[in-house]
């Protein structure tokens, strides 16, 4: 159990909330794991929350007009200013607040984009939000690529995979040829209370790093590997078990940084390899031995920095 900022301890989860803050009927690709990741966030979060979103996959699959499919307070915003309006929200209920016009009671604030509206057109917003310090949880879900406009490559995009904007060939043989934005990194070299990674396969986890996020006193980041059956050329079925392979390959760690604290929250004994991980997807059909091996040594590389800050 972890104390927080407001010396608020988490209570480890035994019971989820049967309570749905995103409804079913959706339009979601079957085996989305992104909107799973958005359902668990907010069931950790509770019905008092206001959530700015991004233009990309969950808007357009939760709002066709006149619907929606949001049973909290949501707000569509463009695609590269989802922190900048959880920003103009936090500061003004702290105004009304103030002066009396709306009850002086716990309302969290969320932003929340894919890796698209986070790691590129979002990312100057959102690091104004984080160096300001406002009180929001920024929720990235990470497909790691722009998949509602046609599967386009991100700075999120792993090295060595396909999309329609970094096909493999004879120019660019890897696909995507730069390596993903380490942007947990980045946002807990604002200084900022709390940054994690998370993934809906292990539902405990993420659940328990909101609730973190939630009582921090000042901005938190969580980023959520979100596997996309459409984009990575799997079968629907399959999302939850690669969830579990980018965790035990080292592909995706889960870990948090806490007041400036690195910790490794999941640990194999030994990790798979990278083939395991890359046997299945499309995306990676192309890659021979030898940019398999690159990829591997890099991983490895990036595994054993990592494992270093934690300990």
């Amino acid at each position: 159990m972890a104390e927080t900022a407001k010396n608020k301890v988490i209570k480890p989860i035994k019971n989820f909330s049967l309570e749905e803050y995103i409804s079913s009927g959706h339009r979601a690709c079957q085996g989305c794991a992104e909107v799973l990741a958005v359902r668990h966030v907010l069931k950790a979060i509770g019905p008092d929350m206001i959530l700015a979103m991004a233009t990309g996959c969950m808007e357009i699959i939760s709002s066709p007009y006149p619907l929606t499919s949001w049973n909290v307070p949501w707000i569509h915003v463009a695609f590269e200013n989802a922190a900048a309006v959880a920003s103009g929200v936090e500061s003004g209920l702290k105004a009304l607040r103030r002066k009396g016009r709306v009850p002086d009671k716990d309302v969290t604030i969320v932003a929340m984009g894919g890796d698209g509206g986070t790691t590129d057109i979002g990312f100057q917003a959102l690091s104004g939000m984080m160096e300001r310090g406002h009180k929001v949880i920024y929720v990235c879900v990470d497909n790691e690529a722009y998949m509602n406009t046609g599967i386009q490559r991100s700075s999120s995009t792993p090295f060595g995979a396909t999309t329609t904007t970094s096909p493999a060939g004879r120019i660019k043989p890897a696909g995507q040829m730069t390596w993903k934005k380490d942007m947990v990194a980045i946002a807990a070299a604002h200084g900022i209370p709390y940054t994690a990674t998370a993934c809906p396969t292990f539902f405990t986890d993420l659940q328990k790093k909101i609730q973190k996020a939630k009582e921090v006193d000042g901005p938190s980041y969580i980023h959520i590997l979100s596997v996309c059956p459409t984009g990575w050329r799997i079968p629907p079925n399959k999302a939850i078990e690669y969830g579990q392979l980018a965790v035990d390959t080292g592909v995706f760690p889960l870990y948090e940084v806490e007041k400036g604290v690195w910790k490794l929250n999941r640990k194999p004994k030994e990790l798979k390899p990278i083939s395991e991980y890359f046997k299945g997807q499309g995306r990676y059909r192309h890659l021979d031995e030898k940019f398999t091996l690159e990829i591997q040594d890099k991983i490895t590389e990036k595994w054993n920095k990592l494992v270093k800050l934690c300990e």
